[in-house]
């Protein structure tokens, strides 16, 4: 649930990166509110405990991963959404106590930023987090292949028995197009895994012209022209991957472009 993708205009974000911004919003009105009854103001501290949050969180993914990284640029490249979000946490309090020990005046009004902030998102991302925990089916949604015969993933699942990673994506998305390779390689080399790439919305000319354009090697390439798949799911943008065990139930979901990092981290899960 909270990698469920909301679409505004040409932009897409998912659900937790709402989450945070929101819970940030209401540590920036906390602070603001406390902080004008001591005369003092924290929104310069918060904004720098957020940079020190995400900072670090970056470079803790990037540490786990960085022989699955090609250099510098790509290790720099955030647009995968590798963060390791204990990492960034643990930086964050640390930057926060060192700043509470730095200045006496901000304590209270600073502390009461946090507590909101970190409440909101404790609050809402825990219960997701449990409702994420229920059981959550291969969606029984009619597809088609690229010969144009019916099929459903559960389908697939019954015969091949194993792990399944569904990518939802389009040819007009830039994002999909630059993690395709990633994919390739991937479906390639992990033969324990199945991978299906279901487009959505788009003819079986379209996709064709795409494959071809590009000269993509994949398998379980499918069609899905009324996006059923991406409404049964909640992925409302693209690109997004769903990670399934074998057993078929949803243990994880990343929205938006993938690295060849962030899809070992993805495939972790399914181990």
């Amino acid at each position: 649930m909270l990698q469920q993708s909301i679409a505004i205009g040409p932009m897409g974000f998912s659900l937790h990166q709402l989450i945070i911004g929101l819970a940030f919003l209401l540590a920036l009105l906390a602070g603001a509110l406390i902080g004008q009854r001591h005369r003092v103001s924290v929104s310069d501290t918060l904004f720098t405990v957020l940079f020190v949050a995400i900072i670090a969180a970056r470079l803790v993914f990037v540490a786990r991963y960085w022989g699955e990284y090609e250099g510098v640029l790509d290790r720099l490249d955030i647009r995968d959404g590798g963060f390791d979000i204990v990492g960034g946490l643990v930086a964050a309090l640390g930057y926060a106590a060192w700043a509470l020990w730095r200045s006496p005046r901000q304590r209270i009004p600073l502390s009461g930023a946090l507590l909101v902030g970190g409440l909101t998102w404790g609050l809402i991302a825990g219960g997701s987090l449990l409702i994420e925990q229920q059981s959550r089916p291969l969606p029984d949604v009619a597809l088609t292949t690229r010969d144009g015969a019916p099929t459903t993933l559960a389908q697939l699942a019954e015969q091949q028995q194993q792990p399944m990673v569904v990518n939802l994506w389009a040819s007009w998305c830039p994002p999909c197009i630059r993690e395709m390779p990633v994919f390739e390689d991937a479906q390639q080399a992990e033969q324990d895994i199945t991978f299906v790439f279901v487009n959505q919305g788009e003819s079986a000319q379209q996709i064709e012209a795409f494959m071809n354009q590009h000269a993509f090697s994949l398998e379980n390439v499918w069609q899905d022209p009324n996006n059923a798949l991406g409404q049964a799911t909640g992925a409302h943008a693209m690109p997004t991957t769903l990670y399934y065990n074998a057993e078929g139930q949803l243990v994880n979901t990343h929205f938006g472009e993938l690295s060849r990092a962030t899809l070992t981290q993805g495939l972790e899960r399914l181990r």
